[in-house]
């Protein structure tokens, strides 16, 4: 039986979230996006893990920013969507819908998720049952409507339905308890909702975040998920029965809002 893909979390910035991920059968590793370089630098001196790959979701600056400086630290291969164009610096593979990405014996499939913004790419790794969605979909939540309309990020988020319930969900940021305020907000009445948003508070006082989360816990309470669900549509004064797509665009409104 292959080894467990092994994994490390840690917080950049104020909120973004580092993520590496290892293949303990080569000892190939790969960073998810470089909010900065000092915590990647460190996480991999803690777990004395080399790195050989750096995997970009977009190029917001709070998600490339440490590129060059862990790059030069450690010769990895920087793979970038290659509709940010020159944005993204040192980009060594541009991917784009439907390539294949190797990470030693790890393969990750490139998925085109725009909607935050026009470049956004998300990496589905099958086997390993994770996913690395970047700022299209987060704990509780989904990204900012920052280079489209809003219907261009529902379907983006769309993609994320055919997922297992027990596939990992690896957002590039914590914003959870926000998330959570605003979730409780428009769902109110959602048991499963009320005890995450308890877990959530225990995790902050606690020094933790809920990154990873699943795909299953996303279903049952992330409400940008759930826009085909009546009271998703009461809550932003739409009838029963309102297509999905017009209760997600008000209710991304309204958090923008909130």
């Amino acid at each position: 039986m292959a080894a467990e893909t092994q994994i490390r979390t840690f917080l950049c910035r104020s909120d973004n979230i580092g993520v590496l991920i290892r293949d303990p059968a080569t000892g190939a590793c790969a960073a998810i996006d470089v909010p900065e370089a000092g915590p990647v630098m460190k996480a991999l001196d803690e777990t004395g893990w080399r790195l050989t790959d750096i995997l970009v979701t977009h190029r917001h600056g709070d998600h490339i920013a440490g590129i060059p400086e862990v790059k030069s630290a450690t010769g990895a291969r920087v793979v970038a969507p290659a509709k940010a164009g020159a944005a993204v610096p040192e980009v060594d593979v541009a991917v784009r819908e439907g390539d294949t990405v190797r990470v030693g014996d790890l393969r990750a499939e490139v998925w085109e998720t725009p909607g935050h913004c026009a470049d956004h790419v998300t990496y589905w790794f099958a086997e390993a049952g994770l996913v690395c969605s970047g700022d299209t979909l987060f704990t509780l939540g989904c990204g900012r409507v920052m280079e489209s309309p809003p219907e261009t990020l529902w379907g983006s988020l769309r993609r994320f339905e055919a997922l297992p319930d027990e596939t990992r969900v690896f957002s590039g940021h914590d914003y959870v308890l926000a998330n959570a305020r605003f979730a409780l907000a428009a769902d109110p009445d959602n048991r499963d909702l009320l005890a995450r948003f308890s877990e959530a508070e225990r995790a902050k006082d606690e020094g933790r975040f809920l990154i990873p989360s699943t795909m299953g816990a996303e279903r049952a309470t992330n409400p940008f998920l759930r826009s085909g669900v009546a009271a998703l549509a009461k809550a932003v004064d739409l009838a029963p029965g309102t297509d999905p797509e017009t209760v997600f665009v008000a209710l991304r409104e309204w958090k923008n809002r909130f």
